[in-house]
């Protein structure tokens, strides 16, 4: 039983698809991508040598163009900022004077305990404050 060329490039793709479901690694998808090149080009009669040809040229080219692409594009992604996180760097409102120990703000529509984060300053009721950080449940704000 005599297997055609084509026949094994696309065992090997198949093979290569294997690694890329198992560790999520998209350089195999790519490499696979490539086993399939070379199997067309054996499917179109092309020599052993074309075919190593192709299969490396597709696959250095997916992987020198889409990977990066795609890092760039997850990175890219602006990170959304939830809980205590989203309330850095917001604007609140002096409540009961706010100084080293203690005080209170309306943040975000909440009252909020809160101390300044340099312990000399001092902030009066009606003042605009930035908070700094959430520490428990105790804003620092400057």
């Amino acid at each position: 039983m005599d297997i055609d060329a084509w026949v094994w490039w696309l065992i090997g793709a198949v093979g290569l698809g294997i690694p890329l479901v198992l560790t999520a690694m998209p350089e195999f998808g790519m490499l696979s991508v490539g086993a399939i090149a070379g199997a067309v080009t054996a499917g179109l009669g092309f020599g052993l040598v074309a075919q190593v040809i192709v299969f490396a040229v597709v696959s250095v080219a997916l992987i020198a163009v889409v990977r990066p692409i795609a890092a760039r594009h997850r990175d890219g992604r602006p990170q959304l900022a939830t809980g205590v996180d989203a309330l850095k760097g917001r604007q609140a409102v002096v409540l009961e004077r706010v100084d080293g120990s203690g005080g209170r703000i309306k943040l975000a529509g909440e009252i909020w305990s809160a101390r300044t984060l340099d312990s000399g300053q001092a902030f009066e009721p009606g003042q605009q404050v930035d908070v700094v950080e959430i520490d428990g449940a105790t804003a620092v704000v400057m």
